[in-house]
């Protein structure tokens, strides 16, 4: 690895050199948000509002910090988890009331005034949301008749029923008796047989998608699927259930890959009997191994879940200590309340910690603060030191790397990994040669997880096949993970801030990828974050960490678009709905975490003294409340876009308060500038 980016790394190694000699990250671009002054080598200001907010917001972030030095704040979902946490009750035969009447109550609460649910704050109804709390009210003993019952029947008719539901859904109605498996798409564990040079395997999908995929693998090659003693056939639209339509006559990825579905229905009647079982224990030492240090499959909720389905389609008791493992990292998803109960999709510390770290050095605690120092630790103690199913397509390079969750090590990924660099350079902790060890493996990680056109993708390296999104079990939009613009900005961030610039091959081709998938009008899409405000803020913040001119058109053409979708009142906001109809980019009611984002973009920009970053700053001051935290009910993130959305509950807290703290830094740098002329 190391001869192929000859050089790179010893400029790493000098820039380490020369934090550890200073004592603190010397001169760079970031000496443009962050930099750790002697107080009395700054003009004197007056107290004013900003600092007085972002004093505010630091003691409340400080208040939240964990006793062992990390962050982590709710991650929540749409409604469809805590449905699912009673359909997992019924199927395993273990129904506690009192949890189901809480759960039961959540989605209640969450349902729509057309009878309906959504899968987003604020946004329309959805079918398979619908379907399966109506599905999950039944178990939990409502009767078809109450009034709200009616209503949402009516909605998921409407919507067009049961087959139009996702292809997970659908997955799941099959395990509950509900539909018949040959109205199901097809997913055989004979896939896992297939080898990694093959156009089609399991390697280029997801690794979300292999989570998921791998353990109903198992299930449906066992034909695995429970009584429940209710019925859905309600719920069916027209009485002919019908199978998946092709495209117009032609030969299309989608009509072929429905054409090997119907194949590989009529392989399950006449399946070759000692390759099933051959492809099914390939399957159970795949789900098994991925199971070993992580919290469960994936340390995500369609993993846990389908792996306990899984668990028992092979005929594992509700006792065994695989079966109860997994019912534990169920139990630790779920956040209850005196009256409700719901499920987080998983958790996101490690991503929490770093962004608050970064947020309070910004805010002007020193690197050697108590908080920042134990922060630090516990995040240099969950770097990933195991090989993880990365190393297909990234086989020379030493395992580094975070994850998002407390225990994933199968799968860092590069946007955790690239921001707890950031968050580790902006703190002091012992053991110089040992951090110097972790930047120089992690970086040469991320280095090595770069993908053939420039950019980078989340958790796979080239991970791009499109022609894979028309597997019929794919309809959700997500079966890939290919470069997107915001990760990819998160690694130029890292990047620039130990020497990384335009000069380095690695950095052009970065910079180009961005440049490539930057908007006609400017902005560009955020995959993770919703969405086009997120983008563009990542783009701009990696762009000018390596020294990019600001000036660029292409620059301009992004800061034209910020400043053209401020709201009224100074905020900006954006709903996920942007992700169905670019149109609707940059439009929605304003957030404290948009407006944070907008406010860095154009920060990052060289935009200081605009009167947009002035009313964005106004906006934030104004809706931060007494205790120095934000409300903010919007769904600002993104699990699968158009699919499945999320809000981190922290977002609201340590974006803007990064937002205030380097709009003051800059503030504050202009004015020393202005006192070293005179």
């Amino acid at each position: 690895m190391d001869e192929l980016i000859p050089g790179l790394l010893d400029r790493i190694n000098m820039r380490w050199q020369a934090i550890n000699a200073n004592g603190d990250i010397p001169p760079s671009v970031l000496d443009r948000f962050v930099y750790d002054v002697p107080k009395d080598f700054l003009p004197e200001m007056p107290a004013s509002d900003v600092e007085y907010a972002i004093s505010k917001a630091q003691r409340y972030l400080l208040g939240v910090q964990k006793a062992d030095g990390h962050w982590v704040g709710e991650l929540e979902a749409d409604s469809t988890l805590t449905s699912d946490y009673i359909l997992l009750m019924h199927f395993l035969g273990e129904v506690d009331a009192e949890k189901q009447r809480k759960a039961a109550n959540y989605i209640l609460k969450k349902q729509l005034p057309d009878g309906g649910w959504n899968i987003y704050a604020n946004g329309p109804s959805e079918v398979s949301a619908t379907v399966k709390a109506y599905f999950a009210l039944k178990l939990a003993g409502f009767s078809p008749e109450e009034p709200f019952m009616q209503k949402a029947r009516k909605c998921a008719l409407g919507l067009g029923g049961i087959m139009k539901c996702n292809a997970f859904t659908k997955i799941y109605l099959a395990i509950f008796g509900q539909l018949d498996w040959k109205w199901v798409p097809s997913t055989p564990p004979e896939m896992l047989l297939l080898p990694t040079p093959f156009p089609i395997n399991i390697y280029e999908m997801s690794y979300w998608s292999r989570c998921i995929v791998v353990p109903l693998t198992i299930v449906a090659g066992k034909g695995y699927s429970v009584k429940v003693g209710v019925s859905l056939d309600e719920l069916y639209a027209l009485p002919v259930k019908g199978a998946m339509r092709r495209d117009q006559p032609g030969l299309t990825w989608r009509n072929f890959f429905i054409a090997f579905d119907d194949f590989l229905k009529r392989y399950e009647v006449f399946h070759i009997g000692f390759l099933r079982e051959y492809a099914l224990g390939r399957a159970v030492k795949w789900m098994f191994a991925r199971i070993e240090k992580s919290g469960g499959l994936g340390a995500i909720w369609p993993g846990i879940i389908n792996s306990i389905f899984a668990m028992k389609a092979l005929g594992y008791p509700n006792d065994h200590p695989q079966i109860r493992r997994a019912l534990k990292e169920v139990e630790f998803l779920k956040v209850e309340e005196e009256d409700s109960l719901h499920l987080q999709p998983c958790v996101s510390p490690v991503w929490d910690a770093a962004w608050a770290v970064i947020a309070l050095h910004d805010s002007g605690l020193p690197r050697n603060h108590p908080a920042l120092v134990k922060a630090g630790e516990w995040l240099l103690g969950k770097e990933v030191r195991e090989y993880g199913d990365w190393r297909v397509k990234n086989p020379y390079v030493e395992p580094s790397g975070w994850y998002f969750e407390y225990a994933n090590e199968w799968y860092p990924d590069v946007d955790d990994s690239a921001v707890v660099l950031m968050a580790l350079q902006r703190t002091v902790l012992p053991g110089g040669g040992k951090k110097e060890e972790v930047f120089l493996r992690a970086t040469r990680w991320l280095l090595g997880m770069q993908c053939r056109d420039g950019g980078w993708g989340a958790f796979d390296k080239d991970n791009n096949r499109k022609m894979l999104n028309h597997v019929p079990f794919a309809d959700f939009g997500a079966l890939l993970d290919p470069p997107t613009s915001d990760v990819t900005a998160r690694c130029l961030d890292w990047l620039g801030r130990v020497g990384f610039d335009t000069g380095h091959n690695v950095v052009v081709r970065a910079v180009e990828f961005l440049k490539k998938e930057q908007e006609r009008d400017g902005s560009w899409y955020g995959r993770w974050g919703c969405n086009y405000v997120y983008g563009t803020w990542s783009a701009l913040a990696g762009i000018a960490s390596v020294g990019e001119d600001m000036s660029a058109d292409y620059i301009k053409r992004a800061v034209g678009w910020l400043k053209s979708v401020q709201l009224p009142d100074g905020g900006w906001g954006e709903r996920c709905d942007s992700y169905k109809d670019p149109a609707l980019k940059g439009k929605g009611p304003n957030t404290p975490s948009q407006t944070a984002w907008a406010v860095m973009g154009l920060l990052a920009a060289g935009e200081v003294d605009c009167p947009e970053v002035e009313r964005g700053v106004d906006y934030l001051l104004r809706t931060q409340k007494q205790d120095g935290s934000w409300d903010e009910e919007e769904f600002t993130a993104t699990g699968f876009p158009r699919f499945f959305y999320l809000e981190y509950h922290l977002y609201r807290d340590y974006f803007p308060l990064m937002a205030l703290s380097r709009y003051r830094n800059l503030r504050r740098r202009k004015a020393r500038e202005k006192v070293e002329v005179r």
